[in-house]
């Protein structure tokens, strides 16, 4: 599965926000969007945001921090979650949990997904999912030398909790979406497009990548795998073959968003796709008006690009 900008620096998502404040929009639409700090981010400029993503786990996030304006887990709904998530049951609801995490972590991610859905909304719901996935990758952070420095699960879920922020109002309907980034793209109408590439890469299928837990956690098995690759294939958010092959998806998905004003296109150097490349295939469909970049290959051997076009 070809990485986004999901595990990038902190320093990352400033350059992004720093490029954005430059353009001016008061609407946005991200249709692969990931995890959604950036989107978050911007609502805080009253901007109206859109996001999509093909992946459960990143929808679930954007109906939480993105769609959510108002909407808080409180303590009784803490209280509720935890009660008996470390209770064995006969046998796990989902079976792939044990092949990610032992028992007792199987157990109570199991627990956790089951108490989730008996809270009253789907933004309620989208809360605690995206606290448990924070929680889940914080315990598959650990091996076996560092284990013992782990703490509990649930005082992990109680701590991310009582740290996580207000949800941002900014008077604006909001949209997370769990769509093709294709139709999305065409049925919402924005001032801005936000476009994060993937990176390119022939990589594994999505169900060997860093987040494939997190979509088996939240659809509740692992049997959708084979499915979901499969509408996937041929898509810019799934391995390819040749660079040129990477490109000409770009091109096309760029095509769905001509009747969005301005583009900002965001990109992750590795060597593989260099950006005068992208460069070119920006202004096969459109102008291109700035290119920014960072250097990021200390920390993740990449330089950051982010393409503006009119």
């Amino acid at each position: 599965m070809p990485d986004s900008f999901d595990h990038a620096p902190a320093g990352w998502l400033a350059f992004e926000l720093s490029v954005l404040r430059r353009l001016r929009f008061r609407s946005v639409v991200n249709p692969l969007a990931g995890e959604p700090q950036l989107d978050a981010a911007l609502k805080r400029w009253n901007v109206r945001v859109a996001v999509n993503d093909p992946a459960q786990w990143a929808w679930i996030k954007g109906v939480a921090a993105v769609e959510n304006n108002a909407e808080r887990l409180m303590e009784e709904d803490v209280a509720g979650l935890l009660e008996e998530v470390y209770v064995p049951g006969y046998r796990l609801r989902n079976a792939a949990l044990a092949r990610r995490f032992g028992e007792t972590d199987a157990w109570w991610f199991d627990n956790l997904r089951a108490a989730a859905e008996r809270l009253a909304g789907a933004t309620r719901q989208a809360l605690a999912l995206a606290l448990g996935m924070a929680v889940g990758d914080y315990a598959l952070s650990f091996d076996a030398e560092t284990r013992e420095l782990r703490q509990p699960l649930s005082r992990v879920f109680r701590r991310l909790w009582e740290v996580l922020p207000a949800p941002v109002n900014n008077n604006q309907r909001n949209v997370a979406a769990n769509k093709d980034p294709r139709q999305f793209l065409a049925e919402e109408r924005a001032d801005l497009l936000f476009l994060r590439l993937p990176r390119p890469g022939r990589g594994g299928a999505r169900r060997d990548g860093l987040a494939a837990w997190r979509e088996e956690w939240v659809r509740g098995n692992e049997e959708f795998w084979p499915e979901f690759e499969r509408a996937r294939a041929g898509k810019l958010d799934a391995p390819v073959e040749t660079k040129q092959q990477y490109l000409n998806l770009v091109e096309d998905l760029l095509t769905t968003a001509t009747h969005i004003r301005t583009w900002a296109v965001a990109h992750a150097d590795t060597g593989l796709v260099t950006i005068e490349e992208l460069v070119e295939t920006v202004r096969r469909v459109r102008k291109v008006e700035t290119i920014y970049t960072k250097d990021f290959s200390e920390l993740m051997g990449a330089r950051a690009a982010i393409i503006t076009a009119l």
